[in-house]
């Protein structure tokens, strides 16, 4: 889209963009990585094992660090135009998306395709990490040429290599990459997360959970559209009430905190606290709601038998990583501790609980259970919301 200058009427070759809200090809860009995740969550529906568990997280994991470095570095871009970030976001939706389709059969015929997939992201990354390089210093890049060049190179030498030696490529390539990003925070933090841009920052992950709860709706639709029958309806309806609380949770309750608590940590240049609550608790939030999504479908088709052991641990283990990872990301915004007890310790223990329970009760009754606790969580904080609300009008009032 081409903007028409104010003063002589030409028009400009790039739109400005403001750098505090998040583009529409931001989003556009998300949607390829919540396909990916739910390729990946048809691997933990029905009786997942550890391998199958496993599997998720090691595949999800290069998706999720490709998709917070492209968040990082348009971050950390406020001059990139709309156009150039537009053609950045559509080089990398390409690479994600063969990322994504190769996933159901990345450990056989599929991993080429894999590997050649992130080693077209890691050079998408490597150009715009350049482009903010030649804006902010001079000097020769050779920890960027490290962190996107080196790695895309590794990327793409495990393509052409047998799988086992792919294997150890690929988590070579990650662990480098992770590594230089929690050395430069603490080394070199005005380079990166020190500049990062709260506003932006916060509205970003606000938007990629929203996604991923659609997702997991859709989810919840399909397997209700595909088995059309009274108990299914019901599985379905608590299956909604469920993710529909776990949202309520995340957006009455946690984004108000996010741009306030990030606010927080660069105030006292707590950059490894920003790295923990943008890079690597979402991820944990992310897998935990993607599993509790996975869990109930697979109660759909089958709401008055058990659930499998498997679906069982996603369900319970889901809710329990949910409320962990917001505890501590609270904990790590400045919340007191006697604050962030009262519910998130109740609200892990319990549903780590619906796993030994789940082997005894139909899957409706485990629905409902979870439904109960997420209702009794919800109502416990509202509560001491409005108290503390009251307490605080009353003493304006004295």
């Amino acid at each position: 889209m081409m903007a028409k200058s104010s003063g002589s009427g030409a028009w400009t070759k790039d739109a400005a963009r403001d750098p505090r809200r998040v583009h529409w090809m931001e989003l556009f860009f998300d949607l390829v990585f919540v396909a990916f995740v739910g390729q990946l969550a048809h691997g933990i529906h029905g009786d997942p094992g550890w391998v199958e568990f496993g599997t998720f997280v090691l595949l999800f994991f290069p998706a999720w660090w490709a998709w917070v470095n492209m968040v990082s570095v348009v971050n950390l871009l406020p001059a990139l135009s709309s156009r150039r970030l537009g053609i950045a976001m559509l080089a990398a939706m390409a690479a994600a998306s063969v990322m994504a389709a190769a996933a159901p059969g990345v450990f056989g015929e599929r991993a080429w395709a894999f590997s050649l997939a992130n080693a077209a992201m890691r050079v998408v990354l490597l150009v715009l990490w350049l482009h903010l390089h030649r804006q902010r210093s001079g000097g020769t890049p050779r920890r960027i040429w490290t962190y996107n060049g080196g790695t895309a190179l590794l990327w793409l030498v495990a393509a052409f290599l047998p799988l086992y030696v792919a294997l150890i490529l690929w988590a070579a390539s990650i662990a480098i990459e992770v590594g230089m990003v929690a050395v430069g925070g603490r080394l070199w933090p005005e380079r990166g997360v020190g500049g990062i841009n709260i506003e932006h920052a916060s509205e970003r992950l606000g938007l990629f959970v929203i996604i991923v709860l659609g997702e997991s709706v859709l989810t919840i639709v399909s397997e209700v559209s595909n088995d059309w029958s009274p108990g299914a309806g019901i599985a379905g309806a608590l299956g909604f009430l469920i993710v529909a609380l776990l949202g309520w949770a995340f957006f009455q309750y946690g984004t108000g905190a996010i741009t306030a608590g990030l606010e927080r940590l660069q105030s006292q240049s707590d950059f490894s606290g920003i790295l923990q609550t943008t890079l690597f608790l979402p991820f944990l939030l992310v897998v935990g709601v993607t599993a509790i999504a996975a869990a109930i479908a697979t109660a759909i088709p089958a709401p008055f038998e058990h659930l499998p052991l498997g679906s069982g641990v996603s369900l319970g283990g889901g809710i329990a990583l949910f409320y962990a990872c917001n505890a501590v990301v609270a904990l790590r915004y400045g919340q007191p501790l006697r604050m962030v007890v009262p519910w998130a310790v109740p609200a892990v223990v319990v549903a780590s609980l619906l796993i030994p329970i789940n082997a005894v009760v139909s899957a409706v009754v485990i629905l409902v259970s979870a439904v109960v606790l997420l209702l009794l969580v919800t109502a416990y904080v509202e509560f001491r919301r409005r108290r503390r609300l009251a307490d605080g009008s009353l003493r304006l009032l004295t």
